[in-house]
């Protein structure tokens, strides 16, 4: 890639930011569409955000930052405007810089997880399914697990006043679906989602007990928002049970056009 002082410049913001896939598969995008942007990785210390923040508004050959782990939540409110799907949970993994230096924020990473499972031939509707998290990214799995019309939600973590804060929000939002507090089996689920970081950067950890995914059948789908390594600990055991399995890369894929087409470095 060829960058210039013209180049048009987008980021992706993290801490840490190593397991990160979007600039390779992005920035292929941009090469083979030949447009003259380049997405690059920042990992910036949680003190720093707004001045980032500051930075981004008066960065004017920047169209826009994609937001990772851990800042899905501590980003949002720093912006002008959100859409109302980012407004539900505060919570973006992208925001565009308008020419005016405002800045909206939105999330796609619930988008991108429910047509990755399309891809494997996954509908969620009337399964049963389970969330491990409640941070930002489980947030938007588990709205769009709601809106795809699942039967029933299992929601799971160790901050219980966030997973409160979540499992309230989406009973208001989807009073007709069951929607419960906790994982105690998996024995009955049709889908499993850690999203969490435990398995990222070489954790040996499992995002549930032993005894929890002892019940762990093929007939659950299982699927993982860590884009590194590929395999986790959690998909390799879902694959030797004989489990349907989603990685993180693929969820990370399905979105990026959206990605680009906000922030508007899209082809047209």
């Amino acid at each position: 890639m060829h960058v210039t002082g013209t180049t048009t410049i987008v980021g992706i913001i993290g801490n840490p930011i190593v397991q990160v896939k979007s600039p390779g598969v992005m920035n292929r995008y941009f090469a083979d569409h030949r447009l003259n942007t380049v997405l690059i990785p920042m990992e910036i210390a949680p003190d720093a955000i707004p001045g980032f923040i500051a930075t981004v508004r008066r960065w004017t050959n920047c169209k826009g930052i994609i937001v990772t782990v851990p800042y899905k939540q501590i980003v949002a409110p720093l912006l002008d405007r959100l859409t109302p799907r980012a407004a539900r949970f505060s919570t973006v993994n992208v925001f565009r810089r308008d020419p005016d230096g405002t800045l909206e924020g939105e999330m796609f990473d619930g988008v991108g997880f429910v047509a990755a499972a399309a891809i494997h031939g996954v509908n969620p509707a009337r399964k049963r399914a389970a969330v491990v998290g409640a941070g930002g990214v489980a947030c938007a799995i588990a709205n769009s697990l709601c809106e795809s019309e699942v039967s029933h939600l299992s929601i799971q973590d160790l901050d219980r006043a966030k997973q409160n804060t979540l499992i309230a929000t989406l009973r208001g939002t989807f009073p007709a679906i069951e929607i419960t507090a906790g994982i105690a089996g998996t024995a009955d689920l049709d889908i499993l989602v850690n999203a969490t970081p435990v398995g990222m950067n070489g954790d040996p950890r499992l995002p549930l007990p032993d005894s929890v995914l002892a019940g762990l059948t093929g007939r659950c789908f299982v699927a993982e928002v860590v884009t590194a390594p590929t395999m986790t600990p959690l998909l390799t055991l879902a694959k030797q049970r004989g489990c349907t399995i989603q990685t993180g890369l693929e969820m990370t894929e399905t979105q990026l056009l959206s990605l680009a087409g906000f922030m508007g470095v899209a082809a047209s």
